[in-house]
């Protein structure tokens, strides 16, 4: 039993950590009039709306996996949500008429021969009962993109897509102006042409190293220059305006210290000019761009200790929906009227979570073994002191990063009395284009070194125990985790994972037909499979000596290839239909581990996909870990009838 000064402290309850929030996603109608959000019915996330202020009332019934995703049509008339089944991504676009509550499916995946998935491309204020999708009817590998009204359902073709396309650009009128492609050397490159009609020509280029921290972020007023996010000349991603008459390139903002990329950007709603934009060093800071909202940036940073963001406004820019973002109590919103200066709490996302003994989170930052600097964050127990069980717990992505904020995994380690060390390694996004870079071809390599580095500092500091630190994560923090067992096996004392990739062999020949361009980013940032030129899998016959030096470079990263290494215990889970990384990927490295005689736990959510929805599944996993945790690590659990346990 660890007994670290912790056990006095109250034990916070699963269901208050990671069940459903009381609310989040509020959206305010572009009109201004009402207000929509997502908030529990009979234990299932679903929308609710308040008409006129009048009290609000949950406008969908879905009993399964619940609804996440929301928003409002630019009519102020209609809310606009997606749903797939089950986990599987292939996701469906629905319309809530306001006034009648009547609900209507605007696409349907029913009769294709292949899995549809449709996808938001486009809205305007300027064209209200108009929104622009991207469905892959036609090829299963492309999203052509098509013009739906979302009052009638009708929806007629714009412009038929190929694989390469990254993503369409289009402008305040819905009008197809450009694309982005992803390149085969892993740059990419942007198309444009004048107006509607007429040849596409290139009119920016980034290769590889600017490809991650660079890219379009939307159209001027006018429709004559574009805002880009851009690193070309520079570490950071920069704010920048591109006239795409006269070519001229206008720097808007960017970090001094060219350390961090544009994170944020806060475009008027009507005129589209830049108000504000942030940088996320250890926490998020924002600067005004435009003279106007100074004050109101200023007034809101003052408001409270917590980070701030703007999550929606009124199309008039007169009223703000606003997050209050804290490490040790939950996200709070907040209704900010510009015209009286009035800041009002509109409630807690979690609200019970606030009543329970929650700790801060600390950035702190160390040097990796080859120099480089690495940023993260570290969540201790409460009264804790001397050397504790340490989680390693490693986002997901790889291209993302964590960020301070109540992290609801954070808290839930502290509060079993372990400390949480979460790590920003080389690849994670914000640090500018030469960490994520630096994560090139690194998994299971200098990324995974990173980790490494990270528990010997927390070693070093007196922080960790070095006979009980532990590994987990999911997605690409489950990939982490299972080449931490199996490349630095002496350095964990068990691991616990959840929908991480095991065989990259496997993993990589598995990525879905509609995903031929995020396949070109995985082969220059991961691996290759080797693929003819119409891009079908090379029979292995037919490889080249580079073909079989790559093949053999995947499987020197696969921690499949090395199960017989794994020396402590592992618990894994999956969802039975996730598209990202498929059933296989666990279960072949879980019979592996139990032909060799090997201590694995496995649990597979026959309705869950690429993470956890149902609120049942989320807490059965959590418990399991719990419980797993506290028996590998000697820290508290809780049982399954929500009391404490000793591990």
């Amino acid at each position: 039993m660890t007994d670290n000064g912790t056990q006095n402290v109250p034990l916070i309850p699963l269901e208050k950590l990671i069940g459903n929030p009381a609310i989040t996603s509020i959206r305010i109608s572009p009109d201004g009039r009402h207000t929509s959000w997502i908030a529990p019915v009979n234990g299932v996330l679903n929308i609710w709306l308040s008409i006129d202020g009048a009290e609000a009332k949950p406008v969908t019934d879905d009993r399964l996996r619940g609804i996440q995703h929301h928003g409002w049509a630019r009519n102020s008339r209609q809310l606009l949500y997606i749903k797939d089944q089950d986990g599987d991504e292939n996701w469906n676009i629905f319309a809530i008429n306001i006034d009648n509550g009547e609900t209507r499916q605007l696409t349907d995946q029913s009769g294709a021969e292949h899995a549809v998935a449709a996808n938001f491309a486009g809205s305007s204020r300027r064209r209200p009962d108009e929104v622009v999708v991207g469905l892959n009817i036609r090829d299963e590998s492309t999203h052509d993109l098509y013009l739906l009204n979302t009052l009638t359902g009708e929806r007629s073709l714009l412009q038929e897509s190929r694989p390469q396309i990254h993503s369409w650009h289009l402008d305040r009128d819905l009008t197809v102006r450009g694309y982005t492609i992803s390149e085969s050397d892993g740059g990419k490159s942007v198309h444009m042409r004048a107006g509607g009609e007429g040849e596409f020509s290139e009119i920016l280029r980034w290769g590889h190293q600017d490809a991650l921290s660079s890219g379009l972020h939307g159209f001027s007023a006018d429709n004559n220059s574009v805002y880009l996010i851009d690193s070309s000349g520079r570490n950071s991603g920069a704010l920048c305006l591109l006239n795409l008459q006269s070519g001229e390139r206008t720097d808007l903002f960017s970090d001094p210290d060219d350390k961090y990329d544009v994170d944020n950007l806060m475009l008027h709603p009507q005129d589209y000019t830049p108000q504000a934009a942030s940088v996320y060093r250890d926490r998020a800071y924002w600067t005004a761009l435009d003279d106007s909202v100074a004050g109101d940036i200023a007034k809101l940073a003052a408001h409270q200790p917590g980070d701030f963001f703007v999550e929606s406004r009124s199309d008039d820019d007169r009223v703000w929906i606003v997050a209050y973002i804290f490490d040790n109590r939950s996200t709070a919103y907040h209704r900010y009227n510009r015209d009286s200066g009035e800041i009002s709490y509109i409630c807690s996302v979690r609200p019970e979570l606030d009543k329970q003994p929650l700790v801060p989170m600390k950035p702190i930052s160390f040097r990796a073994r080859d120099g480089r600097e690495i940023h993260g964050y570290l969540t201790l127990p409460e009264g804790a002191s001397g050397p504790l069980p340490l989680v390693l717990n490693v986002h997901g992505g790889p291209w993302t990063r964590d960020s301070w904020r109540c992290h609801p995994e954070a808290q839930w380690l502290a509060n079993r009395g372990y400390a949480c060390l979460q790590v920003n390694y080389r690849g994670s996004t914000g640090y500018g284009k030469d960490h994520i870079n630096a994560g090139d071809r690194q998994w299971g390599r200098k990324m995974q070194d990173d980790l490494t580095d990270a528990v010997k500092w927390a070693i070093a500091e007196g922080i960790a125990d070095e006979q009980r630190v532990a590994i987990y994560g999911g997605s690409y923090g489950g990939y982490a985790t299972l080449a931490g067992l199996t490349f630095t096996p002496e350095l964990y004392c068990c691991g616990a994972e959840l929908v991480g990739p095991s065989n990259m062999e496997t993993f990589l020949n598995s990525i879905p037909p509609y995903w031929e361009s995020f396949r070109r980013v995985m082969d220059r940032r991961v691996g290759v499979i080797p693929r003819n030129a119409d891009g079908t899998l090379k029979d292995k016959a037919d490889y080249s000596e580079e073909d079989r030096a790559e093949l053999e470079f995947i499987r020197s990263i696969s921690p499949f290839n090395y199960v017989d290494r794994i020396r402590v215990p592992l618990l894994i889970a999956q969802g039975a239909n996730d598209p990202r990384v498929k059933r296989p990927e666990s279960e072949q490295i879980v019979d592996s581990m139990r032909e060799k005689g090997l201590e694995v736990e496995y649990v597979c959510y026959e309705d869950e996909g690429h993470g956890f929805a149902r609120p049942q599944n989320r807490l059965d996993w959590y418990h399991r870990a719990d419980r797993f945790l506290a028996k590998q690590l000697g820290g508290r659990c809780e049982d399954s009838t929500g009391s404490g346990a000793a591990g």
